[in-house]
């Protein structure tokens, strides 16, 4: 028997989480909602979601802070939904660990065709991994990728945790390290699917991933800039490399 997606849909506007409820139940996903961050955390402790769509502005604790929330403990993907459509709302967005991000209004069968893109991206990461050496653990000049958890371990023991954005940035710089690569292909990457890129967000999120790793923003010595061109990888090693295709 064929287990349906579970999604949670968490705004305040009942009107909206009953009619998005409907239309999405016709797509054979499983719905549950919740108006606030209260019983957003009790519902995620009910069901086994596999995706929340989250509204920005809610009473209370506000999206943003609730997708940190999310983050810190699970690797739920989550969808923002907002009518704050600035480029500085999007990369807020983004950076406060959303997998992806809707202005309103919006068309629900976009919703839907996201979630799906979503949920290909991010079960596509797990899946991935029976195709690699059979150790979690990645190496690279003193640093530990654990990939189950999506952290990191420092050359001093300390632990860094990274959001889905910084993971799969990662992933692609360990994939062929010293290789060039453009914005646009860290993009896609990294996203995991072409963006109406505003221009500046892969810099922000290299310059966070450099930040995780201690690299010096102003003589960076890992992840080296090529001014017009792109990024580079600069490791003198990686044990355990992945081995799928990204």
């Amino acid at each position: 028997m064929h287990t349906k997606i579970s999604i949670l849909i968490v705004d305040d506007d009942a009107e909206i989480t009953e009619l998005l409820g409907e239309y999405l139940s016709r797509f054979n996903f499983e719905v549950h909602t919740a108006c606030d961050a209260d019983s957003m955390r009790a519902q995620l402790a009910r069901h086994a979601v596999n995706l929340v769509v989250l509204d920005v502005m809610l009473p209370g604790t506000d999206g943003l802070t609730l997708s940190r929330e999310i983050r810190e403990r699970s690797q739920i993907p989550v969808i923002m939904l907002t009518a704050r459509t600035t480029t500085f709302d999007r990369i807020m967005g983004l950076e406060n660990g959303a997998d992806d991000y809707m202005g309103k209004p919006f068309e629900p069968r976009e919703l839907v065709a996201r979630i799906h893109t979503v949920l290909r991206r991010t079960q596509g990461v797990k899946e991935a991994s029976p195709n690699v050496a059979r150790s979690d653990v990645v190496c690279f000049d003193g640093w530990e990728l654990h990939r189950e958890e999506r952290t990191l371990v420092s050359p001093s023991g300390l632990v860094v945790a990274l959001s889905n954005a910084e993971f799969r940035l990662l992933n692609t710089f360990l994939q062929t390290p010293r290789r060039l690569f453009s914005r646009d292909q860290l993009m896609e990457q990294a996203r995991g699917r072409a963006m109406d890129a505003f221009e500046r967000s892969i810099d922000l999120l290299v310059s966070r991933l450099r930040q995780k790793l201690a690299d010096d923003p102003d003589e960076p010595s890992m992840i080296k800039t090529v001014r017009g061109a792109g990024y580079m990888f600069n490791v003198q090693s990686v044990q355990g490399r992945m081995a799928w295709r990204v």
